[in-house]
């Protein structure tokens, strides 16, 4: 490490961060769960699971989970359904998602890369970062 990080104080940015992780799930499930709705009518747990890359099991826990944050009403074996605020946060973190992968198109980054890159990286910029990405993407 560098001298001059030792005299930051770096415990508030450790915090945001894990903030951000806790909340990156949430974001992922109401986004695919708003896309899957449009692309096949309904959001369903198996298509989600294929979606998302993980199990059936993981996918029932996140719901549940996200469920009681007030984000999705979901019941086995029927379709999954956005809350007025799961459909807010969906269309929040797909502005995002876009802005991130039009900032890295915009520095060069080819599309599969920016695609892939975005993931991890539109949970974890601020709004003024996400307003400067957007300020630089129009000049």
């Amino acid at each position: 490490m560098g001298k001059g990080r030792d005299n930051l104080d770096t415990a508030p940015a450790f915090a945001g961060t894990r903030a951000a992780h806790r909340a990156e799930r949430a974001e992922d499930y109401v986004e695919a769960i708003a896309l899957l709705s449009v692309k096949r009518g309904a959001a369903r747990v198996t298509d989600l699971a294929r979606h998302m890359g993980v199990s059936h099991v993981t996918v029932s826990r996140t719901l549940r989970r996200i469920a009681g944050e007030g984000l999705v009403m979901f019941t086995p074996r029927s379709p999954i359904e956005l809350t007025a605020a799961g459909v807010r946060l969906a269309r929040r973190s797909a502005a995002r998602h876009e802005v991130v992968v039009a900032f890295l198109l915009h520095l060069g980054v080819p599309l599969r890369v920016a695609l892939v890159d975005s993931e991890g990286l539109e949970h974890h910029v601020s709004e003024a970062t996400i307003r400067a990405m957007r300020r630089a993407i129009k000049r």
